[in-house]
């Protein structure tokens, strides 16, 4: 049951991602996330939907042209905590961006998102 939760929390904010016009942006991303949300991304942390509102914003402008956000693996949520890994592509050029997405929820909603775009390079200890 947590799981589904978080699942169509975590699947209504992608969906901002992919909105047929910028004006439904906000209103799927307040579906998603509480109004004080914390935000981590690769710029670093900001509060509330507006700025993660312009973070999707950004996102949808991307300098290869229009893309999809899809989320590419399963929910896994130990506790008040999901993680899940996501893929941004464009038509003409492919994938363009990938990552990983570390959530909280507070009453159904994403209060807190931790991004981590692109991939971990591998060490041998």
């Amino acid at each position: 049951m947590q799981e589904e939760t978080a699942r169509s929390a975590i699947d209504t904010f992608i969906s901002a991602f992919n909105a047929s016009d910028d004006s439904y942006v906000n209103a799927l991303l307040s579906q998603a996330l509480t109004s004080d949300i914390a935000f981590w991304g690769p710029l670093g942390r900001s509060e509330g939907i507006e700025a993660v509102e312009r973070f999707v914003l950004d996102i949808r402008r991307h300098p290869a042209g229009t893309g999809t956000m899809v989320r590419c693996s399963a929910v896994d949520m130990p506790d008040g905590w999901a993680r899940y890994q996501w893929v941004f592509t464009t038509q003409d050029r492919g994938l363009r961006l990938a990552g990983t997405d570390v959530v909280h929820l507070r009453r159904s909603l994403i209060d807190q998102v931790i991004v981590f775009a692109g991939e971990i390079e591998s060490f041998a200890p």
